[in-house]
């Protein structure tokens, strides 16, 4: 635990989080702020999404829904709360701006995953990071396609699978008092059902499941920051104070606190929007779209959505009440937050993230299986969703301290090849842009 708690923190250090800033501010700039400046007109193709418009095996909306389906998950709920609670509220801050420079890395990780993406024998479109790194920078850098499948598939079972497994276990036993035996053999079946069908049932079920539950958890986080309005203002200031100040999470040593929260704010927010990941353009590579800027302008929103929507106002209802210098840590400080102003608010976060977490588990069975079809071709897929559904099980009823390390490490390593490969296609990514809005103003 001591050997993996070291390599993670070397792999989620310093040099980790300045690649990620680095490459999603170097994309902003030659994209010209595009990210930011069109997010209206994201919003605008995501509604006419619902209709595909060219190849693919779900709609545009879908893809986004599906992706979102493995990025809303634990870490809005439990992941805010534990960089809030390690870095104090400055860390929402670092959370914010690591959110707007990784809405450029994941319209660029869409615009590349469709532009090179590819059918395979079955006929279905795959794509993602081993496919723009081989596809887009040629033969001799197929290692590092093949290097980041290795990650990624093995780091959907621990941050894609068992650990959010384990969360839904946890939160019905805490709140229903359900035994996690019973809700490790109702998942697994209902996990297998849904592998059936593929990414066009995935797609269905996250269509349906995660805008309806977002509503809900958004709205119930307004009513939190509507009940406290008068102590919104000064929550708002000790987010900004505390994101450049020791004083505010317990002084100490002059400039610690300040990067702690820049380090966990940064991470927890890359955990929770999989923004240079490389894991979201797997899934708008099966977009039914003609235009990589299109679909690249839907992905971007997930990180909108994702951080500066959700996570802001678990993070802000966590300020406002005060719960974050409480004793509670993780999940149990968001149900602290809520439970402290509506009546059944613990109830509304132990749901969310039992619905968040499952469809985080479909959404990234999607990932590695891709990921595991480009190591080993399509006969690989059965035995994947078979050894997936078995995780699933023996993570809901695990001690998962080592599985969430292990995850960890591997999620971080995943983003080496897909960074690299974004920075050596980052001026074919701003060509297409341009091209595009020459035609679409």
């Amino acid at each position: 635990m001591e050997l993996l708690s070291q390599i993670s923190g070397l792999v989620w250090g310093p040099y980790m989080l300045l690649l990620i800033l680095g490459t999603g501010a170097l994309l902003m700039v030659r994209l010209g702020g595009m990210p930011i400046l069109k997010i209206g007109y994201g919003f605008k193709q995501l509604f006419k999404g619902r209709q595909g418009q060219g190849e693919g095996d779900i709609t545009p909306f879908g893809a986004l829904m599906t992706s979102l389906s493995a990025t809303i998950g634990t870490g809005n709920i439990a992941g805010v709360a534990t960089a809030i609670g390690l870095g104090g509220p400055g860390a929402l801050f670092w959370m914010w701006c690591s959110a707007l420079v990784g809405m450029a890395t994941k319209y660029s990780e869409a615009v590349c995953a469709v532009h090179f993406r590819e059918t395979d024998d079955k006929g279905d479109h795959v794509g993602g990071p081993m496919y723009y790194i081989r596809n887009g920078l040629g033969p001799k850098w197929g290692w590092l396609g093949a290097l980041f499948a290795v990650f990624a598939a093995f780091a959907g079972f621990g941050i894609g699978n068992s650990v959010q497994a384990n969360s839904v276990a946890s939160a019905l036993n805490n709140t229903f008092d359900v035994d996690a035996k019973i809700t490790a053999v109702v998942m697994m079946i209902l996990v297998g059902l849904v592998l059936l069908g593929g990414i066009r049932r995935i797609s269905e079920v996250a269509t349906r499941l995660v805008p309806s539950m977002a509503v809900l958890y958004i709205v119930a986080g307004l009513l939190v920051l509507i009940l406290n309005a008068g102590a919104l203002p000064d929550a708002i200031v000790l987010v900004f104070v505390s994101a450049f100040s020791s004083e505010a999470v317990g002084g100490g040593a002059a400039g610690t606190a300040v990067m702690l929260a820049i380090q966990f704010g940064v991470a927890r927010g890359v955990f929770s929007n999989e923004a240079g990941l490389g894991s979201a353009p797997i899934a708008h590579a099966a977009a039914k779209t003609d235009s990589p800027v299109r679909q690249g302008t839907i992905a971007m929103l997930g990180t909108f959505i994702d951080t500066l929507i959700i996570c802001s106002i678990t993070g802000l209802a966590i300020v406002v009440t005060g719960v974050w210098s409480g004793e509670a840590k993780g999940a149990a400080m968001s149900q602290a937050a809520f439970a402290s102003t509506l009546p059944f608010g613990d109830v509304i976060i132990s749901l969310g993230l039992c619905v968040f977490a499952f469809t985080t588990i479909l959404g990234w069975s999607y990932y590695g299986e891709r990921c595991a079809e480009y190591l080993l071709g399509t006969r690989v897929i059965v035995p994947y969703r078979v050894l997936w559904v078995i995780a699933v099980g023996i993570g809901a009823v695990t001690d998962l301290d080592a599985v969430w390390l292990v995850a960890d490490i591997l999620n971080g390593m995943m983003a080496v090849p897909n960074l690299i490969g974004l920075l050596l296609l980052s001026g074919l990514v701003a060509k297409l842009t341009k091209d595009h809005f020459a035609q679409n103003p």
